[in-house]
């Protein structure tokens, strides 16, 4: 059985929030959007049916928590939710708070700009909030 390994550009544009029954959750590093990923680490996943059914339970639910605490902390307008796979076929998905007048509302994010990295005291304190609404 192989272990799980973390794709190198889901590494390299996130950072780990918190780990939970499932997935490993991340914060892209792109201020322009509150914008988690939920990581199942469950090695060569591509698909959500590939998944074992207790698995796809477990997604859902984390990722319904992750998405109502992302809420919370926003007060956004707007979580959406996708996997998409056609870059990273690593099985992610995006957990994405959109307010009107964002960059890009009410279009998509993907492809839109250049992605603005956090001053490291804002990403540490968004961090902070996070674990403690899904601590809760």
């Amino acid at each position: 059985m192989q272990d799980f390994a973390l794709d190198d550009r889901l590494a390299n544009d996130s950072v780990s929030v918190a780990v939970t029954g499932l997935c490993d959750v991340r914060l892209m590093k792109d201020r322009r959007w509150p914008w988690l990923l939920l990581v199942p680490r469950r090695p060569g996943i591509s698909e959500i049916f590939a998944l074992t059914p207790l698995d796809q339970v477990l997604l859902t639910f984390e990722t319904n928590k992750v998405a109502a605490a992302l809420k919370t902390v926003t007060g956004a307008t707007k979580i959406n939710i996708g996997a998409l796979g056609n870059i990273v076929r690593q099985l992610h998905v995006h957990v994405i708070a959109r307010f009107e007048g964002d960059a890009n509302w009410p279009g998509p994010i993907w492809g839109y700009g250049k992605a603005e990295p956090y001053a490291d005291e804002d990403m540490n304190s968004f961090i902070a909030k996070l674990r403690e609404t899904l601590s809760q």
